[in-house]
């Protein structure tokens, strides 16, 4: 599902809530909104980048933290060195045969540039210039209650101890 929308079209929501991805099997809707009273880290995630060994510690960090109500939802995309080129069946047997990849993962999208899906223009809005994916493995978190609390460089480890004060933070607040 790419969109059209420029950044100066896309509606002025104020909660992650109001986008919906798609999921990498099945192509089933995945809206943002089934994820109502959870902490939601949203990253671009690409399986021939330097930054893809990611994928095991965001793996860590789901497994350690989804009882008390993280999610982690894998946006794959192809925005970034041409490194996300593989199908959707190949992109998930990827992520689960080399890192065991349980989080969600949703269909391919563009996150970059005036194309980009409508929660990553909105994300761009929200926080303002230079806060979009400039590279893989971007990372937006979302607070429980669908705000757009901070958001993580590509070069930011999800082992990083910004991160999970980060998201232990957000996790300690009321649904």
């Amino acid at each position: 599902m790419t969109s059209n929308l420029s950044a100066a079209d896309t509606p002025h929501h104020d909660s992650a809530y109001d986008y919906s991805f798609h999921t990498l099997r099945g192509h089933e809707p995945l809206p943002l909104s089934s994820f109502k009273g959870k902490v939601l880290i949203v990253v671009n995630t690409a399986s021939k980048c330097g930054f893809t060994p990611q994928y095991a510690s965001l793996e860590k960090l789901y497994e350690t933290y989804k009882d008390r109500g993280l999610v982690i939802l894998g946006v794959p995309a192809n925005d970034f060195g041409g490194q996300e080129p593989g199908t959707e069946q190949e992109i998930a047997s990827f992520c689960q045969v080399n890192y065991g990849v349980t989080f969600p993962m949703a269909a391919k999208e563009v996150v970059s540039g005036k194309n980009a899906h409508p929660f990553y223009l909105w994300a761009r809005q929200k926080l303002g210039f230079g806060t979009a994916p400039k590279w893989n493995f971007h990372k937006y978190l979302i607070n429980r209650h669908g705000e757009l609390i901070d958001y993580f460089y590509s070069t930011t480890s999800p082992e990083a101890g910004r991160l999970i004060k980060a998201v232990e933070h957000a996790l300690d607040e009321k649904a």
